[in-house]
């Protein structure tokens, strides 16, 4: 039987249905599922009733994992699993995952572990209606141009600190990466158009800084136009897939002091590609170690 799939808004977002997560997916199944990324850029499981390694061979049907991250320890016992715990980090910035490497995640999943009373609903945006609902002018800047990306800003520093907290910070700038992107990324896939920015974007190549500033801060304006938004509500045993080449997320900080732990495992991507055809650029670091450098994900 294939995938049901239930739309969630009308630009991103999907639950899907009547797929077993447990056992051995036929090849229709997968192609089902990756369809439905390309079209929804973030689809919802309910009861995915996984454990890590369940987890990790779920995201391989995507494609070959990363380990954990660049800098920061994979959870205990594992090799490609990141605890996304507000013991230790509260990512309250939007930003698509591991941008400061050449070769970003082509996806992320997100497993629900410790949810919240209320509160601690992840968002994430779709970065192609985004470059769509820019005036033609704008869009037709920001095809020409590139963005340097770097860990070096830190988008899950909390205000106040724990040492736990201090301890992340630490490890997540221990060793800097900056990437050169362009600004607007051509999905492999699907052909279409994403603005490829977000937190770890630090300044366009070739523009003062201030300008550069002025200048991102309006189009990510346009990624996170709330008819661009999914908010996802947590429940426990939930596994959530976005496509990280074409979206934007935000963890919320909006649950007081009660514990929240999803964790992360990501698919390897590819080198991002731009309108014009020129290909990304690692500028600083050697993320060798994170991530192969892969061809295009069928």
């Amino acid at each position: 039987m294939p995938p049901s799939i239930r739309k969630l808004t009308g630009r991103i977002g999907a639950v899907i249905e009547a797929v077993d997560l447990t056992a051995t997916p036929d090849l229709a199944t997968v192609t089902a599922l990756r369809d439905a990324l390309n079209e929804h850029k973030a689809i919802v499981f309910d009861h995915a009733d996984l454990d890590n390694a369940g987890q990790e061979r779920v995201a391989r049907w995507f494609g070959e994992l990363t380990t954990a991250h660049p800098n920061v320890p994979a959870t205990d016992g594992t090799t490609n699993v990141l605890a996304v715990d507000s013991e230790t980090s509260k990512a309250n910035e939007w930003h698509t995952d591991v941008t400061f490497v050449i070769n970003p995640p082509q996806l992320t999943t997100l497993r629900s572990i410790v949810t919240t009373p209320y509160g601690g609903e992840t968002l994430i945006a779709n970065a192609a209606a985004a470059y769509r609902d820019l005036p033609a002018p704008l869009r037709a800047l920001a095809d020409t141009l590139r963005v340097v990306h770097t860990n070096q800003y830190d988008y899950a520093r909390p205000a106040a600190s724990t040492a736990q907290r201090q301890e992340y910070d630490r490890a997540f700038v221990s060793t800097p990466y900056e990437a050169e992107h362009p600004v607007v990324r051509v999905h492999p896939l699907t052909g279409e158009r994403g603005l490829f920015i977000g937190g770890f974007a630090k300044r366009i190549v070739g523009l003062p800084s201030s300008d550069s500033a002025d200048l991102l801060r309006i189009l990510q304006s346009y990624v996170t136009r709330p008819e661009n938004i999914l908010r996802w509500t947590w429940s426990p045993q939930q596994l959530l897939i976005f496509d990280n080449r074409i979206t934007q997320h935000y963890a919320v900080d909006n649950y007081d002091d009660h514990p929240r732990r999803l964790n992360r495992v990501t698919v390897a991507g590819e080198v991002p590609v731009g309108v014009d055809g020129r290909r990304s650029e690692q500028l600083v670091g050697d993320a060798s170690h994170y991530s192969s450098v892969l061809a295009v994900a069928a």
